[in-house]
């Protein structure tokens, strides 16, 4: 999957709150078993109305991903997704030193 500039920025925007950073990088730690919102509830200490809004917002952009198990609510982060996004970012990595580089060669 290629990224483009308005799902990298809404990716952007949804990672750029505090809480929703934490939930993510505890989701990426917990690799592809993911957490369950009582476990992410219980880490963040934060009431079940607030996460539920965060983790709202991070499902709607695509960056995670939830299934239940019985009663329990799995949240997982969808790597593809979050890969995508790093090589959105670095895809131009280091192409303006050329021109540094050429001009510096001419100067």
């Amino acid at each position: 999957m290629s990224m483009d500039l308005d799902t990298a920025a809404l990716f952007m925007e949804q990672l750029g709150n505090q809480t929703r950073l934490r939930i993510v990088r505890l989701l990426v730690q917990a690799g592809r078993d993911g957490r369950t919102v009582g476990e992410l509830q219980s880490e963040l200490e934060i009431p079940a109305s607030t996460l539920s809004h965060h983790l709202n917002h991070l499902r709607g952009a695509g960056i995670i991903w939830q299934e239940r198990e019985g009663t329990l609510r799995h949240c997982c982060v969808d790597f593809d997704a979050i890969n995508d996004l790093v090589s959105f970012l670095t895809a131009e990595c280091c192409t303006g030193e050329v021109g540094r580089a050429r001009r510096r060669a001419a100067g």
